[in-house]
């Protein structure tokens, strides 16, 4: 059973090579890892390259931004299940067979809880899902959103449903997660299976102003009706 791992990359050279070497030897020999980095250089290029594993694939990105990232990374994945990644988490040991095991268990997107820790993983006693109050409700993540994509792994029959993202689509894995609850069951994994790491150099996440999480959801809303 082939394995996709769509990891958006942004100059993170500190932190990928942790990162890779926790998702390494979860995965079987005929799965792989898409490496889109929107922003590349050699010295990322490098990085991955020296692990010499024939399953990790470096692509340079479109240049638009994460989601953009997100898209292509995702348009190249061969897998029969994919899992979204992002460049500075570490993933636990167990994530894997445990996010296969709900998909082949009849669910189309399996979204686990995750360990919030800090800059050196350090565990800050908090999780996503208790941050979020996380639930699979359509309402609930249309006004705050539980899907946070590296806590995602669906199957490959959602790419249909996904691909092409919409224009102005404001958070790809919120309009994922509802996209999936609209043509298949959502499981829910009340376990942190990642350690999520906020730090400084964090791309997503950001503080937005009322008026963009009003237009956001209007937008969201258009995107989740139209799939």
């Amino acid at each position: 059973m082939k394995i996709s791992v769509a990891l958006a990359a942004y100059k993170g050279e500190k932190y990928i090579a942790q990162q890779l070497r926790s998702i390494l030897p979860q995965i079987g020999d005929d799965s792989e890892i898409i490496v889109s980095d929107d922003c590349p250089n050699e010295e990322m290029k490098s990085i991955v390259d020296s692990f010499s594993d024939s399953r990790i694939k470096y692509v340079e990105g479109p240049g638009r931004g994460v989601i953009k990232t997100f898209e292509y990374a995702i348009s190249l994945c061969e897998g029969d299940h994919i899992f979204l990644c992002d460049q500075d988490d570490v993933w636990r040991e167990d994530k894997v067979k445990k996010c296969l095991s709900e998909l082949q268990n009849g669910c189309l997107l399996v979204l686990h809880d995750a360990a919030i820790v800090d800059a050196e993983l350090k565990d800050t006693g908090k999780t996503v899902f208790e941050s979020l109050n996380s639930s699979d409700g359509a309402l609930k993540n249309i006004l705050v959103n539980s899907f946070v994509g590296c806590c995602m792994a669906f199957k490959k029959e959602l790419k249909e449903h996904i691909l092409p993202f919409p224009d102005k689509l404001p958070m790809h894995d919120q309009y994922i997660g509802l996209t999936a609850k609209k043509y298949g069951k959502v499981e829910l994994i009340n376990e942190p299976l990642i350690f999520y790491r906020r730090h400084g150099g964090t791309v997503t996440g950001g503080k937005t102003s009322l008026s963009d999480k009003i237009k956001w959801r209007i937008q969201i809303i258009k995107a989740y009706l139209k799939a």
